[in-house]
């Protein structure tokens, strides 16, 4: 792909996604450009990732064929505003934020715009992101394409419809957070009983790791997998055992409903 990759915002997200897409080869390092009002920000991914940046969001708005807005959803609209009369004719917008509908940064950029509604989540630094992606009217084969590959080239992706997005964002782009606490509270155990803290965290994140994998490469149904390591009276039954019995799977359902309402109501 030979386009000019924009990102407004170079924070935790936008800074996952470009370690991504240059780590994939997917474009040149002189393809993308970054603007953030953070000099020192800008100065840490021009040192890690050799691309462009400029502290003026115009500049970006000017030089990109898709630009990522990869700000903090309060300030979309004044984004926005501050780059609708500089952005190209065919510019395609692509936002990661929660909360903000296609219709939302339509209603903000005031004319017909190429709109895609995104939600990666912070794996895409190691490769191993997950995105949901929609898509409005305007957005032709072609830059299908192009925004699908920009997003494989850090993981995996799904194309959804958009009264669904907020029921991604708790099962896929908040969920890391989620998955960092189970093996936080893994390794505190590992360590209460006698384990190194280095060595127990090793140990567990592998552990979620190849049981993810179980799950996406074997299609087995997850409480089958379960049921193949539940020995009768063994260890792992009683573990499951008390999990159940302190509100395992009800606390992570109830977690995941919240998120997903607070993502509707942003």
């Amino acid at each position: 792909m030979n386009k000019i990759i924009g990102f407004i915002g170079c924070g935790n997200m936008g800074k996952a996604m470009i370690g991504g897409v240059v780590k994939s080869n997917l474009l040149s390092n002189s393809n993308i450009i970054v603007s953030d009002e953070d000099k020192g920000s800008l100065d840490i991914i021009s040192n890690e990732y050799s691309v462009k940046t400029a502290i003026d969001n115009k500049e970006v708005a000017k030089a990109s064929d898709i630009i990522v807005l990869s700000v903090k959803p309060n300030i979309y609209d004044l984004v926005i505003d501050e780059i609708k009369d500089f952005v190209k004719e065919d510019v395609v917008i692509v936002s990661i934020a929660a909360g903000k509908t296609i219709k939302d940064i339509e209603d903000a950029f005031g004319k017909d715009i190429k709109m895609v509604r995104t939600m990666p989540n912070t794996p895409a630094l190691v490769g191993e992101g997950m995105t949901g992606i929609c898509f409005n009217k305007n957005i032709s084969k072609e830059e299908t394409e192009e925004v699908v590959n920009i997003f494989k080239s850090f993981g995996k992706i799904e194309i959804i419809d958009e009264k669904l997005m907020e029921v991604f964002i708790s099962t896929s782009g908040s969920s890391p957070s989620y998955v960092f606490m189970f093996i936080e509270a893994m390794a505190d155990a590992a360590v209460a009983d006698g384990m190194s803290r280095d060595k127990a965290y090793k140990i567990a994140a592998q552990a979620v790791l190849g049981s993810a994998k179980m799950v996406l490469e074997t299609k087995k149904h997850p409480g089958e997998l379960k049921d193949m390591v539940c020995s009768p009276g063994g260890t792992t039954i009683e573990a499951v055992t008390t999990l159940e019995e302190y509100g395992f799977r009800n606390a992570i359902i109830k977690a995941m409903r919240e998120c997903t309402k607070k993502a509707k109501d942003m």
